[in-house]
């Protein structure tokens, strides 16, 4: 696939939803915010396109995903998906549908580059997964999690949400959210470790873009290896997760940013950091 290179900023509008790259860091930015950015098929389908593209981009380092006024993300549009599905959608095409959602947090979590999202409203249903599936959280002291699918009769596990959470928070805490559905707020969303960090609502877009611009500044080859081995060895047993990491050093020990970080150190330089 040719990969995509750009070095002027870059803005793009989908429907509902907003990508700007400037800088080697990306925006996303949910752009329906008089339904607290509820997404809709439409937007599913362009949410899976563009985190797949993205791997085959040179232009972006680190991406951040926010909303747009009060919501992060309300999840589904309850009109313009449970509607149509109930009225016209057949086996077939529930699955289609069920599997492209999945797919944009595969995507999400496959992507060499960190994602951070800035949770400044009400994150809910597949908007709370798409939160989870971040690397980094973000969150605004106002904003909430509401994963609440057993709510609306449907199975809690949606998305890889039940693979996810529960990695993340534990199983006991990830049962509680699940099956309850309750709301959680965001000082108990970091007592949880759910979210890295709680700030005011002016702050959160700012802090998230803070802490993309500094991953894309770094050493974005060490990076990238460094979330794929997260997320590989979570199903890993120690032997085979330390022969893993064996590996993936030893070559990393020989990539140009190693090099560059000794001769800095030599010259008593900043590192000037290349992503090989």
């Amino acid at each position: 696939m040719t990969r995509f290179r750009a070095s002027a900023p870059f803005t793009a509008d989908w429907d509902h939803f907003r990508f700007e790259v400037a800088d080697g860091v990306g925006l996303l930015t949910f752009d329906r915010p008089d339904r607290m950015n509820a997404l809709t098929l439409d937007v599913y389908a362009d949410l899976r396109d563009l985190t797949a593209e993205l791997e085959h981009r040179d232009d972006v380092h680190a991406m951040v995903i926010t909303g747009d006024g009060r919501g992060f993300c309300s999840g589904g549009d309850v009109e313009d998906i449970i509607g149509e599905l109930l009225e016209h959608g057949d086996n077939r095409r529930v699955t289609d549908f069920t599997r492209m959602t999945g797919a944009v947090v595969k995507n999400l979590r496959e992507l060499p580059i960190p994602v951070v999202a800035a949770i400044n409203g009400t994150a809910a249903g597949a908007g709370a997964v798409i939160a989870l599936a971040a690397d980094l959280r973000i969150m605004a002291r106002p904003a909430a999690f509401h994963f609440l699918f057993t709510k609306v009769g449907l199975a809690g596990a949606d998305m890889g949400c039940a693979y996810l959470l529960p990695r993340v928070v534990g199983l006991a805490r990830a049962t509680e959210l699940l099956l309850l559905g309750d709301r959680l707020d965001a000082e108990t969303a970091e007592r949880w470790g759910l979210v890295n960090r709680v700030v005011e609502p002016d702050e959160v877009v700012p802090a998230a873009m803070a802490w993309a611009r500094r991953l894309a500044d770094g050493p974005t080859f060490a990076i990238a290896a460094t979330k794929k081995l997260l997320t590989r060895e979570l199903d890993m047993d120690l032997s085979s997760a330390i022969e893993m990491e064996a590996f993936v050093q030893a070559f990393l020990m020989r990539s140009d940013d190693h090099a560059e970080f000794f001769a800095a150190r030599r010259d008593g330089r900043d590192p000037e950091w290349s992503g090989r």
